[in-house]
């Protein structure tokens, strides 16, 4: 018997390995990719930008290895026990269209409307589309939840949010 025919003996029925190569790689690539970030030294924040990539991709390494030594000691997957979905009932069009049109209006007024205006319309679109029918409570979360993710970006994150419509009130 051969070396090659012995390895797949040992590997057959462990495709679970394939997923730590998988996980592997996307560490792999993370932390070359995180290592080819460019940024000046701070005296104010020793973080920086880089530590967060290199955090992922680290535990994405880790996690590999943690799930190839599992494998190899005879660890199996759970086989999946399918969805809690009736396939046989059609796909629910009245609730996917209004969804899929409250995120293209998104897209689409972003950069003329401003993240206020377009993710309003997202939020409450979204919401009418699931059967929320409380417009003007709806509304006015909606409203909130696009001024908070507004400045949480701008005053959390320091991400410029475009302002559209509302640039100089905002």
């Amino acid at each position: 018997m051969s070396s090659a025919s012995t390895l797949a003996a040992k590997l057959k029925g462990r495709s679970e390995l394939g997923v730590a190569l998988l996980l592997g790689a996307a560490g792999a690539v993370v932390i070359a990719d995180a290592a080819r970030i460019v940024t000046p030294y701070s005296r104010s924040d020793p973080v920086g930008p880089k530590t967060l990539p290199f955090i992922v991709g680290g535990l994405l390494l880790v996690c590999a290895v943690l799930l190839a030594i599992n494998v190899l000691r005879g660890g199996k997957g759970e086989v999946e026990g399918g969805e809690d979905v009736d396939l046989s009932h059609p796909a629910d069009w009245k609730t996917v269209l209004p969804l899929a049109g409250a995120f293209i209006a998104n897209i689409l007024l972003i950069d003329w409307a401003g993240w206020v205006i377009s993710g309003t319309v997202l939020f409450w679109g979204s919401v009418w589309a699931l059967g929320g029918r409380n417009y003007i409570r709806d509304g006015l979360i909606s409203v909130a939840m696009s001024l908070l993710t507004f400045y949480g970006f701008y005053l959390g994150l320091g991400i410029a949010l475009p302002a559209g419509l509302l640039e100089g009130i905002l």
